[in-house]
Order: structure tokens, then C-alpha cells, then sequence
């Protein structure tokens, strides 16, 4: 027995030998282990068996048969064509091949029939703004492409359509159909002026110049607003199919200035010939008389004592001038009858307006007149354009104010002139439920607005 586990120990001696020659750097990391594990009394054990590297390596290479055969592997789907659509606006400096491009069009033969039909280049290359949509194959050659366009006032649009036709040629055609009316809500922050928030909020100017025009009798735009003011508005938009082209009226509008908010409201009363904006609790915001005879522009001289600019001395300037591009539309600030047209001395093309009360007020250096002596005229009709004829150094209007043949500071007069009547009691039951729509309206507008600004 004892002389059995002797030969047994002495062959397990002699295998633990040959394994040290044949691996003495894998029994070193072993005792290195042990040694680094020791005292956590955790023990590894070393692999006796043959280092995998110094195994037999053998390659086996089976070939298969590709599922496509022969065949391209796009083959393997069945997908079936498809149409590609984009839109954009025309730029000024587009040729036919810079409009194809942003829309994503490769197709020779269709720049080729942009650049040689004559409606496309008197309606469509060249002209800016105008919006063009089109549908493609989805290997990006031309099927249809269509611009639309309105003109400011009216209720219709054009419609530019470029069509391929089954043998592959194009053929175009003009359209004209009726603008639908949607709306738009949009809101705010006042960070240095209002054009400056309203393009922020990708508002259109139009719709500035009429929020301006709403709260003009409760806000100096001018000189009042102040860094963090905000507003909200729902105005309409026209729209040729499902395309907005232009900005249409404000319907409702909330401004926050200095700690106070102003609400507004468009109302018409049915079987009425004309609408005006309201508060919310139905109070009319019209005045007798508008704050400027121009659309929210800057005041280049108020009703004070300055240095005459031609005659080089101090005289008092008995009126307000109003800087204004060559050609901008001037509008009676009041209802009224026009009491001279013409040229007068120093004014140049002038008119005069006689209002009640003794009212009479002047729109001077006009470079157009377009109303005659004895004309009935309503608050916001255009007179003429802004010029520079007479004793005029550049273009703008000179606009006086005469209370009783006396001059009045224009600015004043109009702020303090009195309001019009609140809703008639016959359409006050309509006129509620307006007003609230618009307040859920105005309050969507809000969180919109607070939306995008965080």
C-alpha cells in the first residue's frame, strides 16, 4: 500500500517537473496571484492544460449560394414608386437651376422648359416671395411644380402649375382661385423694439404695424415700452391651398406695458357696415382722432422751438414732421371734409381737413394728392404720399393740428380725444361669446410664446 502511493506521489512530482520546464511563465503568474491574493484570503488556482496558443490552427472554407442569385439585392424588395414633395419661396436672384436645386430636382429637361416657357420667366424666375411647392419621383425628376402668389388687397390668388405630360414633355398653365381664411396665434418678449420681437416670433410686419396702430390710444410705442414687456396675438392669415401668402387682420390682441395689460378685440355687429376693436368687457378703443397720419413710423421733429433748418434761425415748429421713405401713404387722422387741396407757399403740395368742433388739421409736403376740395373722408383714408416738395430738406410729412384756428400739439389731441360708443346692447349677446374665444385664444398664445422662450 505505502509502496503504491509512493510511486503514485513520485509520478505526480515528475509531472509537476516537466509542466514548470515546459511552463514557467504561466506557473509564475500562478505563485504571483497567490501571493497578491493571499491576504484577502482569496487563492487562484493555475490551469495546468496546454496554452491555447500552441494549439493546432485549422481553416475550413464552405461555399454558399446567394439567396439573389445572379440579381441585385435592391431586387429582394418589392417596393413600388413613389412621389417626393417639397416647398419654398422664390428668391430674386433665382435661375431655373437654382430653383430646382433647393427643391431638390435633378432633371435637365425640366430646367430646360423653366428657362424657355414665357410664363415661368415673367411670373415666376426673378420674382421674390412667392411660394412653390413640387412633386418629384423618387428618383428626383420634375412631375408637377405649382408657385402662388396674391396681390395686397382682394380675395383671390394665382396659381403657376408646370406639369409633365405622359410623353415627358411639360406644359404650364395660370390659375385663378379664391384665398381661404385661417388664423395664427403667435406671441412675444420685448427685448429692444417691437419689429425686433415680432421678427423673433416670425411675426409678419403687417401684423406690427397693426398692434402698434390697436393700442396706440393706451401705449407711446415710441417712447413707453420697456425691456420684458409681452404681447400675444391671434390674426388671420390668407391662405392658397394650405399655403399661407399673406397676413390678413388682427383679431385679438393682449399687450403687457409697464406693469399694465391692455386687451383688444375686432367685433362687428351683425347687419353692421363696419367693424372696431373693443375691450374684452366691450368698451370701444376707437378714437375721434388717430395718433400719426403714417403707419408707426419715427418722429423726426416735435411740436417745439427749433433751428429752422433752411431759414438757420429759432422759430416754433407748430406741428409734428414724420420721416418716412418717398412715397409712403398719408392718411386722415379723423372723419372729416377735405377743405383745400393744392400748393400752398412754404408746405408744398398740401391739404387741409376740417373736422367738427372747429377742428382742422394739415398734411404737408406731400409728393401726391389724392383727394379734391370738398371730399368726404373717413379716419385712415389715404390723402396722398409722403414728399418733399416745398420748404422741405428731404422726405416726410409735416402735420399740424388747429383747434379754433389756433395750433395744438397733435400728439396730445389725440390721446385725449374722446371714444366712441361700447357695443350696442342689440349685440352685446354675440359679442360676449367672441370675447371669450379670444380669451381661450390669447391664453394659448401666451403659453405658446412662454413655450418658445425657455
Amino acid at each position: 500500500m505505502n509502496n503504491g502511493l509512493t510511486s503514485a506521489g513520485l509520478l505526480l512530482l515528475n509531472q509537476l517537473k516537466q509542466t514548470i520546464q515546459k511552463h514557467p511563465k504561466r506557473i509564475t503568474a500562478a505563485l504571483a496571484t497567490l501571493l497578491l491574493t493571499a491576504g484577502g484570503g482569496a487563492f487562484a488556482v493555475a490551469s495546468l492544460a496546454p496554452d491555447p496558443a500552441d494549439l493546432p490552427v485549422t481553416t475550413v472554407t464552405q461555399a454558399v449560394t446567394s439567396l439573389a442569385g445572379d440579381a441585385p439585392l435592391s431586387s429582394l424588395v418589392d417596393m413600388p414608386p413613389f412621389s417626393l414633395y417639397r416647398s419654398d419661396a422664390t428668391r430674386g436672384s433665382d435661375t431655373a437651376e437654382s430653383l430646382l436645386q433647393r427643391l431638390g430636382i435633378a432633371d435637365p429637361a425640366a430646367a430646360a422648359f423653366l428657362r424657355g416657357d414665357n410664363l415661368v420667366r415673367q411670373q415666376l424666375l426673378g420674382r421674390a416671395g412667392r411660394s412653390v411647392s413640387a412633386e418629384t419621383t423618387d428618383d428626383h425628376r420634375l412631375v408637377r411644380l405649382t408657385a402662388r402668389w396674391a396681390p395686397d388687397e382682394g380675395d383671390q390668388f394665382q396659381r403657376l402649375v408646370v406639369e409633365r405630360k405622359n410623353d415627358g414633355s411639360f406644359v404650364s398653365r395660370t390659375e385663378t382661385a379664391r384665398l381661404s381664411v385661417g388664423s395664427r396665434l403667435a406671441g412675444g418678449v420685448i427685448r429692444s423694439s417691437l419689429f425686433a420681437a415680432t421678427d423673433a416670433a416670425s411675426i409678419p410686419d403687417a401684423v406690427a404695424v397693426q398692434l402698434a396702430e390697436v393700442f396706440s390710444g393706451d401705449i407711446d410705442f415710441r417712447r413707453a415700452l420697456r425691456k420684458d414687456d409681452r404681447f400675444s396675438v391671434v390674426y388671420e392669415t390668407l391662405e392658397a391651398d394650405g399655403e399661407p401668402l399673406r397676413s390678413g387682420r388682427v383679431l385679438s390682441a393682449e399687450f403687457q406695458n409697464g406693469g399694465k395689460t391692455y386687451s383688444a378685440v375686432w367685433f362687428q355687429a351683425p347687419n353692421a357696415a363696419k367693424g372696431s376693436y373693443y375691450t374684452l368687457d366691450g368698451q370701444s378703443m376707437r378714437r375721434a382722432y388717430l395718433t400719426s397720419p403714417v403707419e408707426f413710423s419715427r418722429i423726426s421733429s416735435g411740436f417745439a422751438m427749433r433751428m429752422h433748418p433752411i431759414h438757420k434761425t429759432w422759430r416754433a415748429h407748430l406741428g409734428t414732421d414724420f420721416a418716412a421713405p418717398m412715397g409712403t401713404a398719408v392718411r386722415t387722422v379723423g372723419d372729416g371734409v377735405v377743405d383745400f387741396a393744392g400748393v400752398q407757399n412754404g408746405y408744398g403740395n398740401v391739404v387741409y381737413v376740417k373736422h367738427r368742433n372747429q377742428h382742422v388739421t394739415v398734411y404737408a409736403h406731400l409728393s401726391r394728392i389724392d383727394v379734391h376740395k370738398g371730399q368726404a373722408v373717413e379716419q385712415g383714408q389715404k390723402l396722398g404720399a409722403v414728399g418733399a416738395t416745398g420748404w422741405a430738406t428731404g422726405p416726410h410729412l409735416h402735420f399740424e393740428f388747429r383747434v379754433g384756428g389756433e395750433h395744438r400739439d397733435p400728439m396730445s389731441i389725440a390721446r385725449e380725444s374722446e371714444s366712441a360708443q361700447p357695443v350696442p346692447a342689440a349685440a352685446r349677446a354675440a359679442f360676449n361669446r367672441l370675447a371669450s374665444n379670444m380669451r381661450v385664444q390669447l391664453s394659448s398664445a401666451a403659453q405658446v410664446q412662454q413655450a418658445s422662450a425657455e
